[in-house]
C-alpha cells in the first residue's frame, strides 16, 4: 500500500501524459495535411506536434502553481516523446543528446515566437509569418493564414475549455 502511494505518478504527470496524447492525435488531424496543407513529413508533424503543445502551453500559462505543475509535466513528456522518437528512428546513443539540445534550442525558439505571436494579436500577420517560417518553411506556404487562423480559433476554443478539465489532462479540441 505505501509503495503504491510512493511510485503512483503525480497527478500532474498522468494529466500531462494524457494532454500530450491528445496533442498528437490533434496534429495527426488529416485536415491539417489535406485541406491546410502542412507538410507530411518527419519537420511538418513535428512542427505541428510543437505547436499543439504550445497551445495547451498556453492555455496553462498564468493560471496557478497546479497548472504551472501540469504545464512543467507536458513538457516533460514532450521532451521524453522526442527522445523517444529519436531512438526509435535509429539515431545512436551518442547522438541522441547533441539532437535534443538542437530541438531543445528549437522549442525554446519557437515558444517566444509563440509567445509575441499570440501577443500581438488580434493583429494575425505575425502569427501567419510564424506558420511560413515553420510549418512550411520547405513547403508552399500558400495555406499559412489559414492554417494561423486554426491556431487562433483553437487558441479561443482552449480559452473555453474549463481549467480543471485541462489540468486534470481532458481537453477537446476544435476540428480544424
Amino acid at each position: 500500500m505505501i509503495l503504491e502511494r510512493l511510485f503512483r505518478p503525480r497527478p500532474a504527470q498522468a494529466a500531462a501524459k494524457a494532454l500530450y496524447a491528445s496533442a498528437v492525435a490533434q496534429a495527426r488531424d488529416p485536415a491539417l495535411y489535406g485541406p491546410l496543407g502542412a507538410p507530411d513529413t518527419v519537420e511538418g508533424r513535428f512542427e505541428l506536434y510543437t505547436l499543439h503543445v504550445m497551445l495547451l502551453l498556453d492555455r496553462l500559462r498564468g493560471q496557478g502553481e497546479a497548472a504551472a505543475e501540469t504545464a512543467q509535466a507536458l513538457f516533460d513528456a514532450y521532451v521524453r516523446a522526442l527522445d523517444d522518437a529519436l531512438r526509435e528512428m535509429g539515431v545512436g546513443d551518442l547522438s541522441v543528446g547533441k539532437k535534443m539540445r538542437k530541438l531543445g534550442e528549437a522549442f525554446y525558439g519557437r515558444a517566444r515566437s509563440y509567445e509575441a505571436a499570440f501577443a500581438a494579436l488580434p493583429d494575425g500577420e505575425p502569427l501567419t509569418a510564424l506558420m511560413q517560417r515553420t510549418v512550411y518553411a520547405d513547403a508552399d506556404a500558400t495555406r499559412a493564414p489559414d492554417l494561423a487562423a486554426y491556431v487562433v480559433r483553437q487558441r479561443a476554443h482552449l480559452a473555453d475549455e474549463p481549467l480543471e478539465k485541462v489540468r486534470a489532462g481532458e481537453v477537446r479540441w476544435a476540428r480544424p
